[in-house]
């Protein structure tokens, strides 16, 4: 049995949610021992200067023993920024009348970027 054939069979069920630029997929699959676990696939699409295009893709595997913490946790987080920003979007992209805040110093929003940079790890998920 081939690679490809050993894929589809552990592959259960799917559901894909697409995003913008962003692809979601959620796939159940099965264990070598027959249970199953979820994998998140985050793939986005970069588009070159020529036109051609390439995708990144970064995968989470979730097991049945943390299915229970990540909901709890996923819950926590989604909550908390539903009760801090409420549903609306808030951004450039969604309101064309949308404004950045001006800051009280020219400097503070370089300083800012700085900090922000600095303190930023890139972190590749590669398949497992």
């Amino acid at each position: 049995m081939g690679d490809r054939e050993s894929m589809e069979q552990e592959e259960i069920h799917s559901k894909v949610l697409r995003a913008g630029r962003r692809t979601y997929f959620f796939d159940v699959r099965s264990t070598k021992a027959g249970d199953y676990y979820l994998t998140i696939t985050e793939s986005k699409k970069f588009t070159h200067d020529d036109g051609s295009f390439h995708y990144k893709k970064h995968k989470i595997y979730l097991y049945k023993e943390d299915f229970e913490a990540f909901r709890e946790n996923v819950g926590e987080m989604m909550d908390f920024i539903i009760d801090e920003k409420g549903t609306e979007v808030i951004s450039e992209r969604h309101q064309s009348d949308f404004k950045k805040e001006e800051q009280d110093t020219a400097g503070a929003e370089e300083n800012d970027q700085a900090k922000s940079t600095e303190s930023f790890t890139e972190v590749d998920f590669d398949d497992i």
